[in-house]
């Protein structure tokens, strides 16, 4: 069945793709209508763009497939706890939902005490353990 835990797994093998890349592993997928309409990884050091962020590339991705910019009636699904500017993104997409796998209590916007689209429902923890392991094993494996 689809549920949260099915869709996290999909973001986890785009945050594997990242850390195959050496990029840091952060995966998303964009559901509409229990279909995926966008997927996407960090690209940061292979664009060398420092806004190309998982969340940013699938933002753009689904727009692009629904033909606007509005991401009412969608689901993010998200590895790690997006950024402040990922989170104003996403607010001004108007996203209806963002699942978050790991929080980021350093650079995550929940701590600091920002909010999406006031629609917009937040949803944290699912597979934390899994996608928080990733992300600890490609800072350990750089230092």
């Amino acid at each position: 069945m689809f549920n949260d835990e099915y869709f996290m797994k999909l973001a986890l093998q785009e945050a594997q793709i990242a850390f195959a890349r050496e990029e840091v592993p952060v995966g998303c997928v964009v559901v509409a209508n229990g279909r995926i309409i966008a997927k996407s990884h960090n690209l940061t050091q292979t664009l060398n763009d420092v806004t190309a962020h998982a969340e940013m590339q699938a933002i753009t991705a689904a727009a692009d497939f629904i033909g606007g910019k509005y991401l009412q009636n969608c689901t993010m699904y998200v590895t790690l706890e997006p950024c402040v500017m990922c989170a104003g993104a996403l607010s001004w997409s108007q996203i209806s939902k963002v699942v978050i796998g790991a929080r980021d209590e350093q650079r995550g916007f929940l701590n600091k005490n920002l909010t999406l689209h006031p629609k917009t429902e937040i949803t944290t923890g699912v597979l934390a353990e899994e996608c928080s392991a990733l992300v600890k094993s490609f800072f350990q494996s750089r230092r």
